[in-house]
C-alpha cells in the first residue's frame, strides 16, 4: 500500500515536499517513482530511485528543482518541489517499481498510490 501526502495550492517560485508512505515489502524491495498527470495530459514520470537510494532519474523538465529522497526508517519516499511553475500543476503519483532500480515507465510500476494534487498559481 502506498498512501501520497504533501499536495496543496502554492504560489510559483514557491516549494513543496511530498510524501509517500509504503507499507510491506514494496519500500525495501523495489525502486520508487512519483510521476503526474496534468488535465488533459498523460501521467509521466517525475523522478524516480533505486531501491538503495543511490541512484535517481529526473525528467528534464523538474531537474535542478526537484529532489527525490527516501527514509529507509520510515518506509517513506519523497519528492522536494522547488522554484514551482504553473506548469508543475498536476496530480502527483507515488509508484513502485517491479525491480530495484528505478522505475522509468508505468508499465514497470506495479503498485500505485491514490495521488495528491499540486497546484501551483501564477
Amino acid at each position: 500500500q502506498l498512501q501520497a501526502s504533501g499536495g496543496g495550492l502554492v504560489q510559483a517560485g514557491g516549494s513543496l515536499r511530498l510524501s509517500c508512505a509504503a507499507s510491506g515489502r514494496t519500500f525495501s524491495v523495489y525502486g520508487m517513482g512519483w510521476f503526474r498527470q496534468a488535465r488533459g495530459k498523460e501521467r509521466e514520470l517525475v523522478a524516480a530511485i533505486s531501491r538503495s537510494g543511490g541512484s535517481t532519474y529526473y525528467v528534464d523538465s523538474v531537474k535542478g528543482r526537484a529532489t527525490i529522497s527516501k527514509d529507509n526508517a520510515k518506509n517513506t519516499v519523497y519528492l522536494q518541489m522547488n522554484s514551482l511553475k504553473p506548469e508543475d500543476t498536476a496530480v502527483y503519483y507515488c509508484a513502485a517499481g517491479s525491480s530495484w532500480l528505478p522505475p522509468r515507465l508505468e508499465s514497470e510500476c506495479t503498485n500505485w498510490g491514490q495521488g495528491t494534487q499540486v497546484t501551483v498559481s501564477s
